[in-house]
């Protein structure tokens, strides 16, 4: 459910208090822990640390975010894999072959 639009986006007053005290284009990370607050266009161009639960993720914020939360740029789950032994097996046969040509590589180019 969305929020009201007589009320507007919720942007965390300290956040763009934050923002107000540095320069476009600043390299420093503005750690948050406020991940419902929306992407407004001020804070195009910095980068924040959203925290995820655990650590925070380091967000460069560009044009196409705006609008969208901050939470959203920060995923609070780790994906493994899907497929159990069979994608184990696949994945490590890939290895594999691939070692097995930089091997190769390599020794072409020792030999030039």
């Amino acid at each position: 459910m969305s929020r009201s639009l007589k009320k507007g986006p919720y942007v965390d007053e300290r956040l763009l208090k934050k923002i107000q005290n540095l320069k476009a284009g600043d390299k420093t990370i503005i750690k948050t822990w406020n991940r419902a607050s929306m992407i407004t266009p001020e804070m195009v161009g910095f980068t924040f640390g959203v925290h995820n639960g655990r650590h925070h993720i380091s967000v460069l914020i560009i044009e196409n975010m705006v609008g969208h939360r901050l939470g959203e740029f920060s995923p609070t789950r780790k994906f493994q894999s899907h497929g159990g032994k069979i994608a184990k097996d696949i994945e490590r046969s890939k290895t594999e072959q691939g070692q097995e040509e930089r091997k190769k590589a390599q020794a072409s180019a020792t030999k030039k």
